[in-house]
């Protein structure tokens, strides 16, 4: 918080996550750390919110870099994860109230769903692309200018069922593996190499249907995130209850 404060910001509002692949695993604990940064924040006089939101499985049907961004990319020109745009809607709602921008949360988001169709938000990404040395013309040909890994494999589901759970940390381990994080502050990051197609939890998959798709740097590479991702998944016969990505909002 901080960096926070000495930002100068007329108000915050955070996203504290919560599951299997969240710092904080329990949403008991989850809440208690987002109620204290709200507490600590407001009585240093920054008006803070803060939203619980669910990471027992990745946000979106990306992990990685490059992927992540064109992931992205997508997303502004209407290709969306649902379970991101949930979350990254109910983020912009909650910025636009703490704004005094919207009065309440239905109408922040329906401004943040405006702002999202309408290509207005895409319009102003680009626009911090460009301002910030990128090309002007980035949103048009982002897969031209992002990197590419030379070996991209489907992983093909061992059998068939619905996803009912994601080991979300052990996907984020596998991308390491590939070369798309560090272990140690001095280690290279490879951007091309990461994860797509990520099957939700939820998803109806047949015997040999991909479950995702690695994108690496080598064949043996590959193998090994897909004997990592393999693992991190778990099908069952029966459609699991749907989980909300938002959780909770707290406030002072």
């Amino acid at each position: 918080l901080s960096k926070k404060l000495a930002a100068g910001l007329q108000s915050l509002v955070l996203d504290v996550k919560c599951g299997n692949g969240a710092f904080m695993a329990k949403s008991k604990d989850a809440v208690k750390l987002a109620t204290s940064l709200v507490a600590v924040a407001n009585g240093a006089g920054l008006k803070t919110t803060a939203l619980i939101t669910d990471m027992n499985e990745p946000l979106a049907t990306a992990a990685g870099n490059a992927v992540e961004v064109m992931n992205a990319v997508r997303f502004l020109t209407g290709t969306r994860d649902k379970r991101l745009e949930e979350v990254t809607l109910a983020l912009g709602a909650e910025m636009l109230v703490s704004a005094d921008l919207a009065k309440s949360s239905k109408e922040g988001l329906s401004l943040a769903q405006q702002a999202l169709d309408s290509g207005k938000a895409a319009d102003i990404f680009a626009r911090m692309v460009s301002a910030l040395g990128g090309p002007s013309d980035f949103m048009e040909r982002a897969a031209d200018y992002l990197p590419a890994a030379p070996v991209i494999r489907d992983i093909a589901a061992p059998a068939a069922g619905f996803v009912s759970s994601i080991e979300t940390r052990a996907i984020g381990v596998a991308v390491v593996a590939l070369g798309g994080g560090r272990t140690r502050p001095q280690d290279s990051v490879d951007h091309a190499v990461g994860l797509t197609g990520l099957a939700p939890i939820g998803a109806a998959i047949e015997k040999g249907e991909p479950i995702a798709i690695v994108h690496a740097r080598t064949s043996e590479a590959a193998e090994a995130a897909t004997v990592s991702v393999l693992a991190a998944y778990g099908l069952s016969a029966r459609k699991p209850d749907h989980a909300d990505a938002v959780i909770r909002r707290i406030t002072v």
